[in-house]
């Protein structure tokens, strides 16, 4: 159990996020880290329950197979890293949609639900990067809209499925950005000291 899992979230195989993307497999190779990656858009993942999948919500259960293979990776890695744009402020509806259909309750799954509130099982994920591009600057993101991966999305859904390690970095300000820019941090990103 000593590989990396990455989640990719961009439907672009030309955008700054796949670039992203293959900055961290160039990182891991180089240090001779296993990795395996879930390309959601790839897979054309479906990120929405039908009423199959909600009757079987409370037994943990699934029919969507990809839920099953999905939640089997994340049972098996030791790190996880999140590769997606910031849109409207949050992550992705297909992100989002990973989290509410593969997340099982049940034990052995990714959680348990008591009176006391969600106990996480993912506690082999020792830490989360989430790797994101926004349109605005990291600063005004942060500052004035809420922060919401690092308060909503690390700090308390990451945490309750037991991630306790969560590191957030950010390419703001895609649209104004120049080529050297970007080629800066893609660099930063490739000799990145990533620790699980």
């Amino acid at each position: 159990m000593n590989n990396i899992l990455i989640i990719y979230c961009h439907p672009y195989q030309k955008s700054l996020n796949h670039a992203v993307l293959e900055s961290i497999e160039h990182n891991l190779m180089q240090k001779k880290i296993p990795y395996k990656i879930i390309d959601l858009y790839q897979d054309n993942f479906q990120p929405f329950y039908d009423l199959e999948e909600l009757r079987l919500f409370h037994t943990g259960g699934t029919h969507d197979p990809l839920v099953a293979q999905y939640l089997e990776l994340l049972k098996n890695a030791q790190g996880i890293i999140f590769v997606t744009p910031i849109w409207w402020n949050s992550i992705p509806g297909m992100l989002k949609g990973f989290i509410d259909k593969v997340m099982k309750e049940g034990e052995g799954l990714s959680h348990t639900v008591s009176k006391y509130g969600i106990h996480g099982c993912l506690t082999n994920l020792s830490h989360a990067y989430v790797l994101t591009t926004s349109t605005s600057p990291t600063f005004y993101f942060r500052l004035f809209m809420g922060n919401g991966i690092k308060k909503i999305f690390i700090s308390k859904t990451l945490k309750q499925l037991g991630i306790k390690r969560g590191t957030w970095i950010n390419f703001g300000n895609v649209t104004n950005s120049t080529y050297n820019k970007r080629e800066e941090y893609l660099k930063r990103i490739k000799n990145y000291p990533f620790q699980f």
